[in-house]
């Protein structure tokens, strides 16, 4: 059986774009691979975050998780703080990693910009290399990743790589998976760009826990492209507003955005379609985390047994990695 690992910051909100994209997926997987699923809390410290806000959020993403379908008795949940192994293991891969190839990393130059690297923290920097450490520790075969974490993989597996050809096999090498519609859900005020827990305005980010008034007021707003003669066609390039609802729509009735188009004949109607997708589509999940949210003590006993697993298998893999380097363990 395969293995399969991913996580989610506990930053924000979990929006559609988050939904239709991983979570979603991960449900599917976790019955057809032996999954590992966390909330990366400590990736979420790489910005300043008030700490009352980061643990009420943190358990907020676990609550959701589960509404969305991950059975915590079929997948192990876990937060990623909990099992102290990935921070162990980040540093031996950082001894490894070069300075070039951390400052390649798209996001960091990205989010950098606009001052010289004194003004950028060290663990924005290295993020990468834990997220190696998120990986590796659990010899995942393969992890689903959106488009932007691409070349963080290829960091994971370059890491891999070079750990092995230097101490001996001791790293799976992981394959990355891509959801083939909905993996780059836009954002509705904004479709050049992607849907995102920090956008700027909230009128372009449809929640998973939003009330379907909200949800259609959302999708109504959409912009959708200034043509003086409205046509509903998927053209990415040249009408990105509406080939994003197109994708939303077809992410959310699993039908084709090409397909789907022929069926309207002007913007009101394909945003009316969108809104009852998106709606039927999130309702069980937000009735579902409602009634989780009423036991925070069963949600900690999740996670505490999700930790526990996920250190079983942690501590063997860095055990591994510490006596190939040559680190010194009693008894080893």
């Amino acid at each position: 059986m395969a293995r399969v690992l991913s996580g989610i910051q506990p930053t924000g909100d979990i929006h559609l774009g988050n939904y239709l994209g991983a979570v979603r997926h991960w449900a599917a997987d976790q019955h057809a691979a032996d999954s590992y699923f966390c909330v990366v809390d400590l990736h979420a410290l790489t910005v300043p975050r008030e700490p009352g806000e980061l643990r009420s959020k943190t358990m907020e993403t676990a609550l959701v998780l589960v509404a969305a379908g991950l059975d915590p008795d079929v997948c192990t949940l876990f937060v990623q703080s909990h099992v102290p192994e990935h921070t162990q293991l980040a540093w031996l891969l950082e001894c490894l990693a070069g300075m070039g190839e951390l400052r390649r990393m798209t996001q960091f130059k990205e989010k950098a910009k606009g001052g010289d690297d004194t003004t950028a923290r060290v663990g924005l920097f290295t993020y990468p290399v834990l997220q190696a450490a998120d990986i590796l520790l659990y010899d995942a075969d393969r992890v689903p990743v959106g488009d932007e974490q691409r070349q963080h993989l290829e960091l994971c597996r370059d890491l891999a790589v070079r750990f092995n050809q230097r101490f001996g096999e001791t790293f799976v090498v992981p394959e990355a998976t891509v959801p083939k519609v909905g993996a780059r859900i836009m954002d509705l005020q904004d479709p050049t760009s992607k849907m995102s827990k920090s956008s700027e305005s909230p009128r372009g980010v449809v929640l998973v826990l939003d009330e379907p008034d909200v949800i259609e007021r959302k999708v109504r707003r959409a912009v959708t492209d200034p043509d003086a003669r409205p046509q509903v066609r998927f053209d990415p390039e040249h009408k990105p507003g509406v080939s994003n609802l197109l994708q939303i729509l077809a992410a959310s009735t699993g039908g084709d955005p090409e397909e789907l188009a022929d069926g309207f004949g002007d913007y009101a109607s394909l945003k009316t379609a969108v809104t009852d997708a998106v709606v039927e589509l999130l309702r069980p999940v937000r009735e579902r985390y409602l009634e989780l949210a009423t036991d925070p003590e069963g949600a900690e006993g999740t996670l505490v047994r999700g930790a526990t697993k996920a250190r079983q298998i942690a501590a063997a893999t860095l055990a591994r990695a510490q006596d190939a380097m040559g680190l010194y363990r009693p008894g080893s």
